[in-house]
């Protein structure tokens, strides 16, 4: 008679590793959401911000023409034409600017073939007098006639310009008040820097609050998750917490499937025990035979196999029905049936 080995001197078994299969994912709907947003935020506030930079920059264009076109207007009424043609000026404007030179503020007025009457703080250098306008009308434009490379800053100006028929004089005078522009490029350049700085600040807030309410909205799903672990820890058998409407559903759904799952195990397990049991009988009459060594031991065993041949049978249709009546995807054609049901009573 041989020995068994002791438990001691059997070789340990080991567990076997659990495998944790990956879902495929298709990126995180988190930064989804605050890239989207984000990106809207940054266009609309882009293209706002750039109506609101040429609304600003034209209001503080044209204030500074209104001022200039002031200087235009009273150099124009104080304006007369002298005994030997040349425009005169009954009343010098009160700018002390226009007496400095290159102070960088200058007048103008002048005529094809007359002498060109100027402010003194032009000096030695003229306005150009450009092309002949088809109106009376007041034009502003930017100017780099005065721009020197060598200068720093350069001196751009921002001209106004009117043509005038003065009495007593048949010819069209060309009044024009220039400007430099400094002073309104450092508005500009203030506007704009406030402008920038208020919009980003804007844009990171509003992309904060996209990122906190993206997060607050997507709670819901990490509880969610969180009570399917304590379902697979034990803790829980189906998702009992208060969900928002828009996740209760999912959570209906879940809870469902659980249900489902756990009914068809206990059926499985119920079926398991019915064909125990089945089992059981032929067995023992197997093994009585067996142990008496009856003379009809053959025909025991060919008589029990068969019974439980029909136990197993009897089983696994039940179980191949169960299996069916829960798969949502089963389906029967049934028509087939009915037609042949339906010859056979015609032809009763």
């Amino acid at each position: 008679m041989t020995e068994t080995a002791s438990p001691a001197t059997l070789p340990p078994i080991e567990a076997e590793p659990r495998i944790n299969p990956r879902v495929k994912t298709t990126g995180s709907l988190s930064r989804r959401m605050i890239l989207i947003a984000a990106g809207w935020i940054l266009l609309l506030l882009t293209g706002g911000g750039y109506a609101l930079d040429s609304i600003l920059v034209t209001a503080v264009t044209r204030n500074f023409d209104d001022q200039l076109e002031y200087v235009l207007t009273a150099l124009i009424v104080s304006a007369e034409i002298g005994p030997e043609g040349e425009v005169l000026n009954s009343r010098e404007p009160a700018d002390q600017r226009f007496l400095e030179p290159n102070s960088g503020l200058y007048y103008q007025v002048s005529a094809p073939g007359q002498e060109i009457y100027a402010s003194r703080s032009l000096w030695d250098r003229k306005l150009a007098y450009g092309a002949r306008h088809n109106d009376l009308t007041v034009h502003a434009y930017d100017s780099d006639q005065f721009v020197d490379p060598k200068a720093d800053p350069p001196e751009r100006l921002r001209i106004v310009e009117r043509d005038v028929t003065l009495p007593g004089s048949k010819l069209q005078w060309r009044f024009q008040v220039a400007q430099v522009r400094d002073g309104l490029d450092a508005q500009i350049r203030v506007l704009r820097k406030t402008l920038l700085r208020s919009f980003l600040l804007l844009a990171f807030g509003l992309i904060v609050m996209a990122a906190l309410q993206t997060f607050y909205g997507l709670w819901p799903l990490r509880r969610v998750r969180d009570e399917i672990a304590r379902m697979r820890a034990g803790k829980a058998r189906q998702v009992e917490r208060p969900m928002p409407i828009e996740v209760a559903p999912l959570v209906e759904e879940l809870n469902a499937l659980i249900e489902h799952n756990e009914r068809q195990a206990e059926e499985a397990r119920r079926h398991a025990g019915n064909l125990a049991h089945a089992l059981k009988t032929p067995l023992t009459v197997i093994m009585n035979a067996a142990t008496a060594k009856a003379d009809d031991l053959g025909d025991t065993v060919v008589r029990e196999a068969r019974t439980m041949r029909r136990q197993v049978d009897h089983h696994l249709a039940r179980a191949r029905a169960v299996g069916r009546r829960g798969s949502a995807h089963s389906r029967a054609d049934v028509w087939p049936s009915l037609e042949s049901v339906e010859r056979a009573v015609g032809v009763l």
